[in-house]
């Protein structure tokens, strides 16, 4: 994948799959230490520890539909490819959280991308799930939470074109803010 939006928006994809009603996703730039960090974390179905150790392996899928699932193992390979590491956890029954930190620097390192139009995408069917979206640019931090929105909007679902392209607004003028200079 070219972007790491589109990882992210493939992960958040398996936590749905996976019955989530609540998805948080973090991201960390840190330049300073030279650090990206992407984290998502679920309270989804979860894993057993047998699929949990087959999660890595491209030829394992637990969908019906194909025989390969390329996510993890994608992600992975670009994440190692920035002198970076991945690190999953799940218990059935809790959800599942998976870390990964890389070189921010790193010349093989893919753009995040269009991180507003990934959340924009997933909340274009968020009935059943709530989702929070951190991101951290050097300390400074802007949060969105789904929760606090749907208060605001009064009964307007979140999944209108109006409303998305609103967020999405939001979303990418938020971010350039805390990338702002603080000079």
């Amino acid at each position: 994948m070219k972007e790491l939006s589109l990882h992210v928006l493939d992960i958040a994809r398996n936590s749905i799959r996976a019955e989530a009603t609540r998805i948080g996703i973090f991201i960390e730039e840190n330049l300073e230490d030279n650090k990206l960090v992407i984290s998502i974390e679920d309270n989804g179905k979860g894993m057993d520890e047998e699929t949990l150790r087959k999660i890595e392996d491209p030829f394992y899928t637990s969908r019906d539909v194909r025989r390969v699932g390329l996510g993890i193992p994608l992600l992975k390979a670009a994440v190692e490819r920035c002198n970076g590491s991945i690190k999953i956890q799940s218990e059935e029954g809790i959800g599942t959280s998976l870390y990964c930190e890389m070189d921010y620097d790193h010349i093989d390192r893919a753009p995040l991308g269009k991180i507003q139009d990934t959340i924009m995408i997933l909340l274009n069917d968020s009935d059943n799930y709530e989702l929070v979206y951190t991101h951290v640019y050097n300390g400074r931090r802007f949060d969105f939470d789904t929760v606090e929105i749907k208060e605001i909007l009064d009964g307007v679902p979140l999944g209108s074109p109006d409303v998305l392209m609103w967020i999405k607004g939001y979303i990418l003028e938020n971010v350039a803010n805390i990338k702002k200079s603080t000079n």
